[in-house]
């Protein structure tokens, strides 16, 4: 591993050279200048992890103002790099404003040795972890781009990898003239990959009919599906179109697929063996050309040994799957949905974002819309702060039985998850940081 390295500028030479025995003791590569020009230059030539700095240069200058200067020089050329500002000059007061400024750490002169030591390896691993997020966020984005270049998303809004891996499947399959059945929590979203599939499938130009079969009463579920001649029932007084002969040269979107009654499900599957149907009541044999899109909440494997669900219809709609993860497990889509359904020019405080993200969103996306909804109409300003946010935070508990994951734990968490590294921080009880802490601790690459 590289040792890690950093530049000193202080117009004192004893100043670099006490901190450059320090680091050497360390393992810390450490080069000195003694003035801000020769600091710029060196930034310019090469990289560092970090920078030490003093607020004067000039003989008798006290305002920190060359200091200040200096940090905004050296943003202009590595804009991430931490910087820390050493000085005899301190008051509390200075030290805040300096924070505030950007500085990362405010170290005294004469400095305690554990303490910069400490202050230095802490702002190095968390400049690598910010360096290395930077860099999968760069190229999830570039990912992003490509498939909101390619595709019609309908304006999904998504930052997750579990989003950005399941859109990525979603758009491979529309275009094949199979089923797909769309699992997943309610209120999750099921109906907008629906809406995905249709935008970029063969039959992109024909009807989109959705039905949600949890919703009808199983009495004029068939009728609704398969369509009913006049007379058909007692009430039927006109002949009633199905939804199939409605989504004809289009898709249909069967939502709650598992509540649908046993008679109408050999109905269906003889529809999708065969492209045929018969109106309830009727005895002619109509042909249609419809792409099914089927989504459920339940576990139909086991309404199959129930038996409440036929195991050769669950096959016929299970050509493809595409499993919907809940939103407290995709949490980086949190904040751009909550933007996504704020109306302009209301906006979210970061102690607001933060209470949304705490939230554990039993009803989803769905619940999310509600409440920003909520908070819109009881804000004042248009600015939307925590009290706004109508949410209770249930506090987690600690898992007692927690286990500090080795290398092979580690290894095979993100294996499970093709390297996903938010999931597989979640398997091991880690947030995503302290993984990527780990990883680099044991050499592990993402």
């Amino acid at each position: 591993m590289n040792s890690k390295s950093i530049l000193v500028i202080d117009d004192n030479p004893d100043i670099g050279t006490a901190l450059s025995v320090l680091c050497t003791l360390a393992n810390i590569k450490c080069t000195a200048v003694l003035s801000p020009a020769q600091g710029l230059a060196k930034l310019s030539q090469q990289s560092f992890d970090l920078v030490i700095q003093d607020m004067n240069f000039t003989s008798d200058m006290t305002s920190g103002d060359e200091g200040i200067a200096l940090f905004h020089q050296i943003r202009e050329i590595a804009s991430d790099i931490p910087i820390i500002v050493i000085t005899a000059w301190t008051h509390l007061e200075t030290a805040v404003d300096l924070v505030r400024c950007g500085f990362a750490d405010y170290l005294a002169k004469p400095w305690d040795d554990d303490k910069m030591l400490n202050a230095i390896n802490n702002l190095v691993e968390l400049g690598e972890l910010t360096y290395a997020h930077r860099n999968i966020a760069t190229k999830r984005q570039h990912r992003i781009n490509a498939l909101t270049a390619k595709f019609d998303l309908c304006d999904l809004q998504f930052q997750s990898d579990e989003m950005l891996s399941l859109l990525e499947l979603t758009t491979k399959v529309a275009h094949a003239d199979v089923p797909v059945l769309i699992t997943g929590p309610n209120g999750a979203g099921k109906e907008k990959i629906a809406q995905i599939i249709q935008k970029n499938s063969s039959v992109s130009q024909g009807p989109f009919v959705k039905v949600n079969v949890g919703a009808l009463p199983k009495d004029l579920m068939e009728a609704e599906l398969f369509g009913a001649e006049a007379g058909a029932f007692t009430g039927a007084t006109k002949t009633r179109i199905g939804r199939f002969e409605r989504a004809n040269n289009g898709t249909l979107f069967l939502d709650e697929i598992g509540n649908l009654s046993l008679d109408g499900q050999a109905k269906l599957l003889r529809v999708l063996e065969t492209g045929e149907l018969e109106r309830i009541g009727g005895s002619e044999t109509i042909t249609v050309n419809v792409r099914v899109v089927s989504a459920t909440n339940t576990d139909l494997a086991q309404a199959i040994l129930d038996g409440e669900f036929r195991e050769d219809l669950f096959y016929r709609l299970n050509v493809i799957e595409l499993s919907l993860m809940a939103l407290n497990q995709r949490q980086d889509d949190i904040i751009p949905l909550a933007n996504f359904f704020l109306q302009s020019p209301y906006k979210l405080t970061m102690p607001a974002a933060d209470k949304l993200n705490q939230y554990h969103w039993p009803g989803n996306v769905r619940e999310l819309q509600n409440i920003i909804k909520r908070a819109m109409l009881i804000c004042n300003d248009s600015t939307i702060d925590a009290s706004d946010i109508d949410v209770k935070i249930v506090e987690s508990v600690v898992n007692k039985g927690f286990e500090e994951p080795d290398v092979e734990m580690i290894n095979n968490a993100l294996a499970k998850h093709n390297g996903v590294v938010s999931a597989a921080a979640k398997q091991l009880g880690l947030s995503r940081s302290a993984l990527y802490r780990r990883m680099k601790k044991f050499d592990i690459e993402s």
